[in-house]
């Protein structure tokens, strides 16, 4: 696996460490891959991509994909509103 040395800004370092600490993610390093690869997945090239396992698509979701558990299709005239 090619090595890669980038400096990053003090906020999403400490941003990084939080999450490992919390237990997300087994370590640093961990942490790193695995929070760069969602974000370059965000970015569809168009291009054939392997499939993507049931547990990581749900992060990969667009936010149209998403749906709101709170919005209901009630009608307006049903009585009760608030």
């Amino acid at each position: 696996m090619p090595k890669v040395s980038i400096s990053l800004p003090d906020r999403i370092e400490n941003d990084i460490e939080r999450l490992v600490d919390q237990g997300e993610f087994v370590n640093r390093d961990q942490a790193v891959e695995e929070l760069l690869t969602m974000g370059v997945s965000a970015y569809d090239t168009g291009e054939d991509e392997p499939e993507v396992a049931a547990e990581d698509d749900f992060f990969s979701q667009t936010v149209e994909d998403q749906q709101d558990p709170a919005l209901h299709d009630d009608d307006p005239d049903d009585g009760y509103t608030f």
